[in-house]
């Protein structure tokens, strides 16, 4: 298992342009397969659940230089434990959480690296801003000096081809080519978060700058 894991990293590393981070996925991987994922040269780990990432964190604390990224929906009752947690929360998906985690952050004296997920397509499983309303929270969101606002995440809709999702990764491009265009002073859309295992070859294409993969690295969840 050990050398399945580091060499499916080696190779989708080969894969990726060097300006593609890679983010292991690591939900319901124990603490010992991130520690082989670590020794393969993995430094960016995702997790969607506060608790199941505390109890790893605590088992990993030796590993002093990996950055935590929160990848799932995020409540606002875990607000304030995710960032103490996680550096990077890449699924802040509406404005009264954006709001509850400036407040939060100024408490705390942290300054959080923050993605807004925004939905291309309609998609009632999915969390986040519609493009409208993004634009239209722009300007609240410009006011919350304690976040780092430096990204947009999206995730396709289930069952779309290719086609389609590609333009769902160009569109969210754009996006953040258009949020950028008008000069916010606390917002600096630099990052893409777009592609899992499925699609980041498309992403990829479309120029995402990270990649969140978890069953491509560690194989199906039980």
């Amino acid at each position: 298992m050990n050398s399945s894991i580091s060499e499916r990293i080696v190779h989708i590393r080969s894969l990726l342009p060097s300006s593609v981070r890679l983010i292991a996925v690591s939900k319901t991987v124990p603490a010992e397969v991130i520690r082989i994922a670590y020794a393969a040269g993995i430094r960016d780990f995702g997790e969607s659940r506060v608790q199941e990432a505390a109890r790893k964190q605590a088992e990993l604390q030796d590993l002093s230089d990996i950055t935590w990224h929160f990848i799932g929906h995020l409540q606002s009752n875990k607000a304030k434990k995710a960032l103490e947690q996680f550096q990077w929360i890449h699924s802040v998906d509406n404005l009264q959480l954006a709001q509850r985690l400036n407040q939060l952050a100024h408490q705390l004296g942290v300054s959080p690296q923050i993605c807004l997920q925004v939905k291309i397509l309609p998609d009632l499983n999915k969390s986040g801003w519609s493009v409208p309303e993004l634009l239209a929270d722009l300007p609240v969101l410009n006011q919350y000096k304690n976040l780092q606002i430096q990204g947009l995440m999206t995730i396709p809709p289930l069952g779309i081809d290719e086609a389609a999702t590609l333009k769902v990764f160009n569109t969210t491009r754009e996006l953040a080519k258009t949020i950028g265009d008008q000069n916010w002073s606390h917002i600096d859309i630099q990052h893409l978060s777009m592609g899992m295992s499925g699609d980041y070859q498309l992403a990829v294409q479309a120029g995402t700058t990270m990649v969140r993969l978890g069953t491509i690295l560690f194989g199906e969840r039980s």
